[in-house]
């Protein structure tokens, strides 16, 4: 297992850095440990507002949910398999011709996102603080408390992520099941206040019981064996689900093209074949169910937090459907990202196509695709708060959003949105590109009740200056990917 794990640690690092490069992809745990530092430097503002309890829990649900979303993996089983062929081969496919087992594999896959984003992103973040702790006085213990404990949320959170994407590919009821429990459970502690966190995520309980709060050495001490045994026992149960071998079965599917080419006649020549050959691909690959589910998850999750921070924590913060419908635009971006790992494009350059032609396309399938979810949950968030008169501001702004960081996200990284995310001078540029607009809407949103004659106008050259900067990064797509080959 060790020479396996060091393997797949390599061939991780290799996915990453074949696109942005070694240096560069190497320059983001510095990235995370200069935003660190420069959080810690600024902590005290921050505890103006939000106690230093509130932080502690905040962070671990942000740790929390990253660890789910780092071991949904076990999702892409098939697709792993399926792309074991061509260029890019994974070692999961390897019991196919080497005397191993899947449950090897995937466990050497489970172990090494530990490893590997535990390296990338926490212990960088941790070093930002014990960089900023001879300036702010903060305790080195503490700050070694708090890493070990955030660690077992992530942890915690990717173990589950593990075994519930293992039951997927078991049984989808029986996934649908396990998820509908665990959001129950959540939505009972934001609700009713039970079960309590602790009881949840016992690591943020261990957190809660060590400095700098009241310390409590013999509950810290439970709560982290406890969060320990959560962390072995779902892990263990995902390696023992893990089917032995899976099958990669193949379908016939009748001539579905003809009738996706006539749906689209409004689109003209090459743009109407690649509009019907994308969604037909989409189709027929069977993980629509699964983007939506990625793209609606985030959606509760904000709706969850703004209410507890609103009601559970009572904190006057002002939410309202503006406000969530600049959020709904920018996590919809997410959406993108799931066209560009739907499969391998490197068949493309077979063909009379190029690289500027299909990124447009696949914005054109994301606007087709998340318009109508995004302005539904729009529209419900605008009747459940009793703001309906925000309604038409909200759509549009919601609109507005959606195509600027669509467009933007495509302009920066192409066809290769997860990867090049991980190079620091597109991370860098994609922040300052989201970070701006999302603050200024944010702000203007909750001027809304206080000022509304001028937080209408400020919200409107917001959303003008994001239409002219969507159509100037649309038009540079042509420029900036051109000539670039699809295995490039």
């Amino acid at each position: 297992m060790k020479d396996l794990l060091k393997l797949m640690l390599k061939e991780e690092f290799r996915s990453h850095a074949s696109y942005s490069g070694k240096q560069r992809f190497l320059t983001f745990p510095l990235f995370v440990f200069i935003l660190a530092f420069g959080s810690g430097l600024t902590i005290d503002k921050m505890l103006e507002t939000v106690s230093l309890g509130q932080f502690a829990m905040f962070a671990h649900m942000s740790a929390f949910v990253y660890g789910l979303s780092v071991g949904a993996f076990g999702i892409m089983g098939r697709e792993y398999l399926e792309r074991r062929y061509g260029t890019s081969n994974y070692l999961v496919a390897m019991p196919y011709l080497l005397p191993l087992s899947f449950r090897t594999t995937f466990l050497g896959i489970y172990l090494r996102d530990a490893v590997f984003y535990i390296l990338l992103l926490l212990a960088p973040a941790t070093l930002g603080l014990v960089a900023a702790a001879p300036f702010m006085g903060f305790s080195l213990v503490s700050i070694g408390l708090f890493f070990i404990a955030v660690m077992l949320t992530f942890m915690i959170g990717m173990s589950l992520s593990f075994l519930a994407s293992v039951v997927y590919i078991r049984n989808i009821p029986a996934f649908l099941a396990l998820t509908a429990a665990i959001a129950g459970l959540f939505i009972s502690f934001g609700v009713l206040g039970w079960p309590d966190l602790n009881t949840l995520i016992p690591s943020y309980g261990m957190q809660m019981d060590v400095r700098p709060f009241p310390v409590d050495g013999s509950g810290a001490l439970l709560l982290g064996v406890s969060a320990t045994g959560v962390i072995a026992l779902l892990s263990t149960l995902a390696y023992l689900l893990v089917e032995v071998r899976i099958s990669i079965s193949s379908k016939q599917h009748a001539d579905m093209l003809p009738s996706y080419y006539e749906r689209f006649r409004f689109f003209k020549g090459l743009n109407r074949s690649l509009m019907s050959k994308e969604l037909l691909d989409l189709r027929r690959s069977g993980v629509i169910a699964k983007m939506f589910f990625a793209f609606i998850l985030p959606l509760l999750f904000l709706s969850f937090t703004a209410w507890f921070v609103n009601y559970g924590l009572a904190i006057p913060v002002g939410f309202n459907a503006v406000f969530y419908a600049a959020m709904v635009g920018f996590i919809g971006v997410m959406m993108y990202s799931w066209l560009n790992n739907v499969d391998l494009a490197e068949y493309y350059d077979l063909l009379p196509v190029t690289v500027p032609q299909l990124i447009k396309t696949r914005i054109r399938v994301f606007l087709l695709l998340t318009m109508g979810i995004s302005a539904s949950f729009v529209v419900a968030i605008s009747y459940l708060n009793a703001e309906v008169r925000l309604l038409w501001l909200a759509l549009v702004v919601m609109f507005v959003t959606s195509v600027y960081m669509v467009v933007m996200t495509a302009y920066l990284t192409g066809l290769k949105t997860n990867t090049f995310l991980f190079d620091t001078t597109v991370l860098a540029k994609f922040s300052l590109l989201s970070f701006l607009p999302d603050v200024c809407l944010t702000i203007l949103s909750f001027s809304l009740l206080a000022n509304w004659m001028v937080a209408v106008a400020g919200i409107a050259l917001v959303l003008g200056s994001m239409t002219i900067a969507t159509w100037i990064l649309f038009k540079g797509i042509e420029v900036r990917w051109s000539g670039i080959s699809f295995a490039g």
